[in-house]
């Protein structure tokens, strides 16, 4: 047994030295090297909370669902340092939100008694190696129960620009001494992490309209499905097609159909609240994600959003008007993110099947 132990105990160690080689090279968080100089970071900004919260806000990850890349980073954090709890947060003005989790049963906790709190406040990585002997932590209710936190490692996700917008951490229910080394690893797993997110915001982006892509709207309406599992919130999705886009791409070209793309989603922006979330579902077709729980305001929105529309002129095509069919459903409880975006499909499909340029609740 002792020598399975000390075979096991190697293959880890040589586990985490492929790692850190692996990890070692500078991410993409920071700036490239320009005319030999080295890679500068911007500066830091710790006490611009306002401004944290923005940089959060224009990742637009916040109550979204899980994403492989994410799991998959939490996972091979977790077998690194062979710890029982490891998770991605992101830190609202609220709470902590896991991203991604392994060995937590919670998907957010308030942000008052969080670790990544304290994390997020400091310029570099955040260890306590038992959290009973830290006055900050001792009667933590995440240390005296579930789920018993005893030594905590966190390091923070440094966004470009230089916020805190979260944490990377790996989490013990025993006390565990961190050695310089596994610092500076976890530091370079939480530049990853920061590089995925970056990544994940150049993708979620259509480029003609800068709405959300399919992928993201997807993962925004999975992720309010979430929500109202966890609080009970109410949502509503809204899918909006163009009527007679095709007609317009063949008669005009489909530059002139591009300008109406852009100029639907223009008035979609001005005629929605800020925090309406809208994506492009391909081709003509926009989904729109609504913090709304009634059916009568639920239509009432559509509605503006049909006569917002019907207002738009594009030059190419002065004699005839833009429209669009718009299609409704509320979020119910037991809805699957197929189902409730299948009903507002079906009721989309009624508006055009009813004569077009009108809004259907499904």
């Amino acid at each position: 047994m002792a020598r399975l132990a000390g075979a096991a105990a190697r293959g880890r160690c040589c586990f985490r030295r492929s790692v850190k080689a692996a990890i070692s090279m500078p991410c993409a968080i920071r700036q490239p090297c320009r005319a030999g100089k080295e890679p500068m970071l911007k500066t830091l900004k710790l006490d611009d909370e306002a401004g944290r919260l923005a940089a959060l806000q224009r990742y637009d990850i916040l109550d979204t669902g899980i994403e492989d890349e994410f799991e998959q980073l939490v996972q091979l954090v977790q077998r690194v340092f062979d710890m029982p709890m490891a998770a991605i947060t992101l830190v609202d003005s609220e709470r902590q939100w896991f991203k991604a989790r392994r060995g937590l049963d919670v998907s957010e906790t308030p942000r008052p008694i969080a670790f990544c709190h304290h994390t997020i406040a400091t310029a570099d990585v955040l260890a306590v190696e038992d959290t009973l002997a830290d006055p900050r932590f001792a009667a933590s209710p995440l240390v005296l129960g579930d789920p018993n936190i005893r030594s905590y490692l966190g390091a923070p996700l440094r966004t470009p620009d230089g916020y805190h917008v979260g944490a990377l951490c790996i989490i013990s229910d025993e006390v565990r001494r961190f050695s310089p080394e596994d610092l500076e690893i976890l530091r370079r797993f939480s530049d990853l992490v920061v590089s995925q997110m970056e990544l994940r915001q150049l993708a979620s982006r259509d480029s003609l309209t800068d709405t959300l892509t399919r992928r993201a709207f997807d993962q925004a309406v999975s992720g309010a499905l979430q929500t109202q599992r966890h609080s009970g919130a109410g949502h509503a999705v809204a899918i909006l097609d163009i009527d007679h886009f095709k007609r317009v791409n063949d008669s005009y070209g489909h530059k002139c159909g591009d300008d109406v793309l852009k100029a639907v989603a223009d008035r979609l922006r001005a005629a929605l609240p800020a925090e309406a979330i809208i994506g492009r579902l391909g081709g003509e077709e926009f989904g729109v994600l609504l913090d709304l729980s009634d059916a009568l305001s639920l239509v009432a929105a559509g509605e503006c959003v049909r006569s917002a529309v019907a207002s738009v002129r594009i030059a190419a095509i002065p004699d005839s008007g833009v429209t669009v069919s718009v299609g409704l459903a509320l979020l119910t409880p037991g809805d699957t993110t197929e189902s409730w975006m299948d009903r507002a499909d079906v009721a989309l499909y009624a508006a055009k099947a009813a004569g077009r340029d009108r809004v259907m609740l499904g």
